[in-house]
C-alpha cells in the first residue's frame, strides 16, 4: 500500500476535491434527477425553496461522502485497477485516516442541513446514512453490490416524500423500486469496465454474476424500470402527454445504449454508464412539463 506524500496545503484540498469526485459530477446527478422527480411529485410541483435548497445540498454532501466511504474500502485493490489507479488513496497522497474524517465532515454537513426540514426526514436519513455507509464493502462479501447502491442511490426519493409532509404510498415505492432497477442497470455498465481487474483481484460484481447474460438483463432492468416509473406516473395523472412521451424518449435511449454495449467494449460500457445523466433529466422533464402546463 502507497504511503502518505508529504504535499502542500494546496495539494491536498485538490486530493480531497478528487476523493469526493467533484471533478466527476455524473454520480450526483444520477443521485439528484431522482430526488427532483420524487419532490415535484410529491408536491405537486415545485416545492418551497426551504426544502428544495436543503435536499440538493444534503444530495451534494452525501454523494461526496459515498465516494470518500467507497475509496476507504478500496484502499488496497484501487492500485491495481487501471481506472482507480490515480485515486489519491491509490496513490498515497492522503491517508486512509483522513478519508474517514471526510467522511464524517460530509455526513455531518448533510445532518445540518436536516434542521431545515421535517423530524420525519430526520427519522428516514438514518437509512440513507446505514445503506451510504455498507455499500463499499459489499463487493468483498455478495455479487450483487450495485443492489445496494442502487439502494442507496434511490433512498433520497422517500426522504423527498418525509420532506414535504406526504407518505411513503405506493407512488413512493415505485418510483424507489424503478430508480432501484435503473441504478442495478447503469451500475452493471459501469462494472462491465472494470470486470477483467475485479476477476483477479476477487471483487464481485452483478457483471461477474450475470457473465454473457450481461447485455440482456441490462436491457431487462431499463424496461422493468420504466414500466414501474410509468405506474407511478399514471397513478399520480402525470402520464399524458408528456410523461408518456419522456420514457418513449427514455426508451430509445436504453435501446441506443444497448446497440453501442452489445460488444461488450469497456470504453463503450463506460460510455453508456456516463450517458445516463440524460435519463434522469429527460424523465424529470416529462413530470416537470406535466405538472406547469
Amino acid at each position: 500500500m502507497a504511503t502518505v506524500q508529504h504535499i502542500t496545503w494546496r495539494e491536498r484540498l485538490e486530493a480531497y476535491y478528487y476523493l469526493c469526485r467533484f471533478d466527476k459530477p455524473i454520480g450526483t446527478e444520477l443521485v439528484f434527477w431522482p430526488t427532483m422527480w420524487a419532490l415535484w411529485v410529491a408536491n405537486k410541483g415545485m416545492p418551497s425553496s426551504g426544502i428544495l435548497i436543503p435536499m440538493i445540498l444534503g444530495t451534494i454532501f452525501m454523494r461526496a461522502a459515498g465516494c470518500a466511504i467507497n475509496d476507504f474500502a478500496d484502499r488496497k485493490v484501487d492500485a491495481h485497477v487501471e481506472r482507480t489507479k490515480n485515486r489519491p488513496l491509490a496513490t498515497g497522497v492522503i491517508s486512509a485516516k483522513e478519508a474517514v474524517y471526510v467522511f464524517l465532515i460530509l455526513v455531518l454537513a448533510s445532518a445540518c442541513m436536516l434542521f431545515f426540514l421535517p423530524i420525519e426526514t430526520f427519522y428516514c436519513s438514518f437509512g440513507a446514512l446505514f445503506l451510504a455507509f455498507i455499500y463499499p464493502f459489499m463487493k468483498r462479501y455478495t455479487h450483487l453490490p450495485q443492489v445496494f447502491l442502487g439502494a442507496a442511490f434511490s433512498w433520497s426519493i422517500p426522504m423527498a416524500y418525509t420532506a414535504v409532509g406526504e407518505p411513503l404510498g405506493l407512488t413512493c415505492w415505485l418510483l424507489y423500486f424503478g430508480n432501484l432497477a435503473w441504478t442495478v442497470a447503469y451500475d452493471t455498465q459501469y462494472a462491465i469496465t472494470d470486470r477483467e481487474y475485479d476477476l483477479k483481484i476477487g471483487v464481485k460484481s452483478t457483471a461477474i454474476l450475470f457473465g454473457r447474460y450481461d447485455i440482456q438483463i441490462i436491457g431487462t432492468l431499463q424496461v422493468l424500470s420504466l414500466i414501474l416509473i410509468a405506474t407511478a406516473l399514471f397513478l399520480e395523472q402525470l402520464l399524458m402527454p408528456f410523461g408518456l412521451l419522456a420514457l418513449i424518449l427514455v426508451a430509445g435511449d436504453f435501446i441506443f445504449q444497448a446497440v453501442k454495449t452489445k460488444n461488450r467494449d469497456p470504453q463503450l460500457c463506460f460510455w453508456a454508464f456516463r450517458h445516463n445523466r440524460w435519463v434522469g433529466m429527460i424523465i424529470f422533464m416529462g413530470i416537470f412539463l406535466e405538472l406547469t402546463i
